[in-house]
């Protein structure tokens, strides 16, 4: 079997079979396929596209192509979430918090934020000490004992994903709807657990544009889990918007704290009570929505999910007593009177990112205390002078140039816009409908 071969193949529009996958894939990661070929094929793949069996092949390979994660040790069924990106999700770190002090079990792999959006391994490490490479006993004894664990992903879990996503990012093909969801798909089925809750997004802050793509993303992934046997649910959501207020790794934390505490902003809360809802319905915890939503409600005001939390970050190593502060806050006042009507949520990410709280490269250093506070968001109503926006900053030229940027990201007119549902849908192996919180 050649590598010239598969290439030429799927570059002509043919369907390639699983050995073939397994080949590229075995061999690519064993360093006998050069980067140039992966590249080609990977270009291939982008533009001809691949059919479920496919998508299938290549989601096992990249499975195979590490360790995986066994946790039928472990009592029940346990649980993952997966949200494809955007800017100011932190629900991951209520939504665990949650699933656990309900009593299910979560070991979950995080990732690191690249570009506009943020990762959840970059807002945890603002909390000093906090360690994200767990050994797999220390993973382990953590489920055991407070169900939950969030950790970064090992050199052994799907290392051909982590291979093939850098080089996607270089060649102009990251954008493809097979490629991303086996790309996803592979890492949550590897490490071991039997439903999955996915909050795909769409919007101007995220991969997908538009609400249909972001539809077939979530079927393209809800399909690898059935194939897998594993059950999958689909929110879609909408990211026009920052999901609550902070935006920025240890700003962020703080938003977690104040809404573990019942405090936090309501759209933070409806969605990860709505993440969490779906998982305590897929394990079993609840028998239908009313019940899991209650539930998850009283676990935020009695405080149970709050101890969760604080309990991970002690494992963990962290201590949530000193987070990193910032030393300039820059306020961003409304130049006139009238409605927030649109926030381009990628500007946003954008001036967050020339503050120091993302990356362009995987090697650059992230500068935790760094970030953005919103006063105002869609549909609020504002007059001259009011704060739009706090940036927290260490160094006031790039304070300004964000300050100018946030400007330009937000809209102001002098009628209130037709406000989006934050929440469009709900998706699994049965299909799609809209959503209501029934």
């Amino acid at each position: 079997m050649r590598m010239y071969d598969i290439i030429r193949k799927k570059r002509d529009g043919e369907k390639l079979n699983s050995f073939e996958i397994k080949y590229f894939i075995e061999q690519y990661v064993y360093g006998n396929v050069p980067d140039y070929q992966a590249s080609a094929l990977l270009m291939a793949m982008f533009l001809q596209g691949l059919d479920r069996q496919e998508t299938a092949s290549l989601t096992s390979a990249m499975i195979n192509s590490g360790e995986t994660v066994s946790l039928n040790k472990l009592p029940g069924i346990k649980a993952d979430k997966h949200s494809s990106g955007g800017v100011g999700d932190k629900t991951t770190l209520i939504v665990a918090p949650l699933v656990a002090a309900a009593g299910g079990i979560m070991g979950k792999m995080s990732g690191r934020g690249l570009g506009h959006t943020g990762g959840t391994l970059d807002k945890l490490e603002s909390i000093p000490g906090f360690r994200t490479n767990l050994t797999s006993e220390e993973f382990f004894i953590q489920l055991q004992k407070i169900g939950f664990a969030i950790i970064g992903q090992t050199h052994n879990i799907a290392p051909a994903d982590k291979l093939l996503y850098a080089l996607r990012d270089v060649t102009a093909t990251v954008d493809s709807i097979p490629l991303i969801a086996s790309s996803i798909m592979s890492k949550k089925i590897a490490m071991g657990s039997d439903v999955i809750v996915l909050d795909v997004k769409y919007g101007s802050g995220a991969f997908m544009q538009q609400a249909e793509q972001a539809m077939e993303l979530a079927a393209a992934m809800i399909d690898i889990g059935y194939d897998f046997g594993k059950k999958v649910t689909a929110l879609i959501t909408s990211m026009d918007m920052p999901l609550g207020r902070a935006v920025g790794n240890a700003l962020e934390v703080e938003e977690v704290i104040c809404t573990l505490k019942g405090q936090g902003p309501a759209d933070l809360k409806q969605l990860s009570i709505a993440l969490a809802a779906e998982i305590l319905l897929l394990v079993g915890l609840a028998e239908n929505y009313a019940m899991a939503e209650s539930k998850c409600n009283e676990l935020l005001k009695n405080g149970q999910a709050w101890q969760k939390f604080v309990e991970m970050v002690e494992m963990q190593g962290g201590d949530l007593r000193s987070l990193p502060k910032a030393p300039y806050q820059i306020n961003v006042s409304a130049p006139r009177d009238g409605y927030v009507t649109a926030m381009d949520t990628y500007k946003i990410g954008i001036a967050a990112l020339g503050l120091g709280a993302g990356r362009l490269t995987k090697e650059d250093k992230i500068k935790h205390e760094v970030g953005l506070v919103f006063k105002k968001k869609t549909g609020d109503a504002v007059a001259k002078g009011d704060i739009l926006s706090v940036i927290y900053s260490d160094d006031i030229a790039k304070a300004s140039a964000a300050a100018e940027a946030l400007l330009c990201a937000v809209t102001i007119e002098p009628q209130p816009p037709k406000l989006k549902p934050l929440i469009y849908g709900v998706m699994n192996q049965q299909g799609f409908r809209p959503w209501t919180a029934d």
